[in-house]
């Protein structure tokens, strides 16, 4: 019995190892130095390795698992948590009890998140004469170990970091002055993570300011208002059924947003490979640079927190959404970027004969399940994710006039622009709209849902042409 318990846990550890990427490793690296022995450390190649060296010194065993659950949700991988038998609110609510990582350690990886490539160039610049010379520094990482390996940044001695980021950002400077308050006062304040802090400077605010603030839009004034790609995936290599109706989603979001303005481009029946690579394309395109904002729209089939390739690969939301962190495309920080997702994100159902659902759901894909919006959508400023359906349940396509969703928004944003609605507010009517719609029979329904990281109000300036012709009609 208890080879069996063994043998389970093994398989979980080794089903977490698999869903992990080389950046998650490294992290998992850098937050367990409190932990394991640094000469140890510098030899892990996997994370089966750090589980290995964590078993070792009895951090981690089949009846405690907090120590990996708590490392899991601070890089983020939520979705991994029901591997262990957690949630993400489990995690919090345990984390001042059971908490291991230090709240110095958690403030050097949140800034290593946040630290952009050319504020990396910035620091390292301002630390030229400190740095060993010829020292390549790949990541913020690296950066932050080489600091503390010479000394000049412990849990004790933080002025380097308050130096650097004065002159870099002094927003994350918060995040340093956030640990100091925080270690002064003896406080567990730390337990929900820095990501969730306010990085806006501190001091009190008068009313008027406090109303400016809430009535704040983003810059869409420029020359140019941005791009939208369309992936739109019709035919599928293998089981998946032709999402018929679909081709007229497409044309119509390429209609109403080149009517906003932007610069629309359509792929049509991309493999997983393929929609990676044209992500990584737009991720490096210094363009966005001089634009407002950035959209793109996917078309395809899909299940819990991820679409499919046309060779019926999946590729999850979250992975699609964060080429365009600030992180990783700097040219679109601080800018909205919007993401709307017709595809389902449950299990398939009887509809009538005119009315398909965006779904398929294999044996072999588990990982994905129960992954909400707020868990797809990266935990960074600017962004929004526009779902047709809520997680675990089908999406409407008419095979004639489209999607439900798509239709809707396109048909929303031609009303709504002209009176100077904001985004929020447009999706908002486009979820009433969805929601009282039943197919033929009048026994199916949907539900949209937003979810979203804006600062600001999105507003759309009134484009100078009419609207085009719609082909939204109902059904």
């Amino acid at each position: 019995m208890d080879d069996d318990v063994s043998l389970k846990f093994r398989q979980q550890l080794l089903l977490i190892d698999e869903n992990l990427v080389s950046e998650d490793v490294a992290a998992l690296k850098f937050l367990c130095t409190d932990f394991l022995p640094f000469r140890k450390l510098e030899r892990v190649k996997s994370a089966v390795d750090i589980f290995q060296l964590l078993m070792a010194e009895e951090y981690l065993n089949e009846k405690d698992t907090f120590l990996l659950a708590e490392l899991l949700y601070i890089i983020k991988c939520h979705s991994l948590l029901k591997e262990l038998g957690y949630t993400k609110g489990k995690v919090e609510e345990c984390l001042h009890e059971k908490g291991k990582v230090p709240p110095y350690r958690q403030m050097l990886y949140e800034l290593s998140e946040n630290v952009t490539n050319e504020m990396l160039k910035d620091i390292v610049f301002l630390l030229k004469n400190s740095l060993p010379k010829r020292q390549i520094i790949l990541s913020a990482l690296e950066l932050l170990i080489l600091l503390e390996k010479q000394g000049l940044l412990t849990e004790n001695n933080v002025q380097i970091l308050e130096e650097i980021f004065m002159n870099v950002s002094p927003n994350l400077l918060e995040i340093v002055n956030c640990y100091k308050r925080a270690k002064d006062n003896k406080a567990a304040c730390l337990t929900r993570g820095f990501s969730e802090m306010n990085l806006e400077p501190p001091g009190e605010l008068s009313n008027e300011e406090n109303e400016s603030k809430k009535m704040a839009s983003y810059k869409m004034d420029g020359p140019h208002r941005g791009f939208c790609l369309v992936i739109n995936n019709v035919i599928f290599s293998k089981s998946l059924s032709e999402r018929k109706g679909s081709s007229k989603d497409a044309e119509e979001l390429e209609r109403v947003f080149t009517w906003l303005g932007l610069d629309v481009r359509t792929y049509t029946d991309l493999t997983t490979q393929e929609i990676k690579e044209l992500l990584r394309t737009w991720q490096h395109l210094e363009d966005h640079k001089d634009r407002d904002c950035f959209i793109c729209c996917i078309l395809s089939h899909g299940e819990s927190g991820a679409v499919y390739g046309r060779d019926e690969e999946l590729i999850s939301i979250r992975t699609i959404m964060s080429h365009f962190t600030a992180k990783q495309c700097p040219q679109l920080a601080e800018k909205p970027k919007l993401f709307f997702i017709q595809a389902c994100q449950g299990k398939e159902v009887q509809c009538a004969v005119s009315v398909q659902a965006d779904a398929q759901i294999p044996d072999s894909f588990s990982m994905q399940q129960s992954i909400s919006p707020s868990e797809s959508i990266p935990e960074e400023a600017d962004f929004l994710l526009g779902m047709a359906t809520i997680d675990g349940y089908v999406s409407f396509r008419h095979v004639h006039q489209g999607a439900w969703y798509i239709q809707a928004l396109c048909s929303k944003l031609q009303l709504l622009v002209p009176r100077g609605e904001d985004i929020l507010s447009i999706l908002t009517e486009v979820n009433e709209d969805v929601g009282r719609r039943v197919d033929r029979l009048g026994t199916k329904k949907q539900m949209p849902q937003p979810a979203y990281t804006l600062r600001r109000k999105l507003i759309f300036p009134v484009p100078r042409d009419p609207p085009p012709s719609q082909l939204y009609r109902g059904f």
